[in-house]
C-alpha cells in the first residue's frame, strides 16, 4: 500500500480485530481468523479485489487485557503496496483495562500500530457504555506518534435471540475526526487547513453460531460510507479501487474460547 494511503487510513486507529475480551474471574484466551471480501478501516478501503484473512488473540484476566491482531492480503496490489502477491501488511498490539460501576462500563487502552508502507502509528483512547437499551458507546481515540489526532466515535448496538444459541446482531457508528496538522491531513476545499469533520458511518450485522462449547462460527456483513462531503472527497482519494466511499463487505470469522 503507498504510503500516502496508509497514512490518511491509520489518522483514524483500528476498527476491526481490537476488540479485547471482557473482565472475567480467571485467565481466559480468545482466538479467531476472519477470512473477508475486503479490508475496510474506518471508512479508507485498504485492499483491492482480493480476500483478507485477518488473525486475533487476545488474553485476559481480572479486566486487563492484551490483544495482537494482523491483516494478511491474499493477492496485495501493486497499486496500494511496493510487492503484489500474497503479503502479512500490517501487526497491530493493544492493552487495555476494562471495568464497570453500576450500569456504566468503561476501557482504557493503548494501541500499536506495525505498518508496512508507512510510519507505525501509536493511540491511546477510553470508552464509556451504557448497560440499557441499544447499549449505547462513546469512544474517543488520540494518535500521539505520527499522525497526531482525535477520532471519536458514537454506537449503538442489539442482539437478537435467533434460538437458544444462536444470535444476531446488530450495530451502527458514525465518527468525527479532527487532524491537528494540515500536512498530515488537509481539507480538500481548503489545502491549507486540517482536517475535520464527520467521518464515517458504519453499519453491521453478524450471527453468532456456537459449534461447540468453545468454538463458534460467525458469518457477519458490514456496509462503510462517509458521513460528509468533505469525508467523501477524501475516501475517494485514498480508494484502493479508485474513487469510492462506500463499501459493502463481509466474511466469515471462526472463533476458539477457553
Amino acid at each position: 500500500m503507498g504510503s500516502v494511503v496508509v497514512a490518511a487510513a491509520f489518522l483514524v486507529g483500528a476498527t476491526v480485530g481490537t476488540t479485547l475480551a471482557a473482565e472475567s474471574a480467571h485467565p481466559s484466551l480468545d482466538l479467531s481468523v476472519g477470512l473477508y471480501s475486503k479490508y475496510v478501516w474506518r471508512g479508507y478501503e485498504l485492499s483491492k479485489d482480493s480476500m483478507v484473512v485477518q488473525p486475533s488473540l487476545t488474553a485476559s484476566y481480572e479486566g486487563f487485557g492484551f490483544n495482537l491482531w494482523g491483516n494478511l492480503d491474499t493477492d496485495q496490489s501493486l497499486d496500494i503496496y511496493n510487492e503484489d502477491g500474497a503479503n502479512w501488511n500490517e501487526t497491530d498490539m493493544t492493552v487495555s483495562y476494562d471495568g464497570s460501576y453500576g450500569m456504566v462500563g468503561y476501557t482504557l487502552g493503548y494501541i500499536y500500530y506495525g505498518l508496512e508502507g508507512a510510519r507505525d502509528s501509536q493511540e491511546f483512547y477510553g470508552s464509556i457504555s451504557l448497560d440499557t437499551l441499544l447499549s449505547p458507546t462513546l469512544t474517543v481515540y488520540r494518535e500521539f506518534s505520527n499522525y497526531p489526532g482525535w477520532y471519536t466515535t458514537l454506537g449503538i448496538s442489539h442482539s437478537f435471540a435467533l434460538s437458544d444459541k444462536i444470535s444476531l446482531d446488530l450495530g451502527a457508528q458514525a465518527s468525527y475526526l479532527v487532524v491537528d496538522d494540515a500536512s498530515t491531513l488537509a481539507d480538500p476545499d481548503n489545502p491549507g487547513d486540517a482536517y475535520s469533520d464527520f467521518h464515517d458511518g458504519l453499519i453491521s450485522a453478524a450471527v453468532t453460531i456456537p459449534v461447540t462449547q468453545y468454538v463458534t462460527v460467525t458469518p457477519e456483513l458490514y456496509y462503510s460510507f462517509a458521513l460528509s462531503n468533505t469525508a467523501s472527497d477524501v475516501m475517494k482519494a485514498s480508494s484502493a479501487s479508485g474513487n469510492d466511499d462506500n463499501f459493502l463487505y463481509g466474511g466469515v470469522s471462526i472463533g476458539f474460547s477457553y
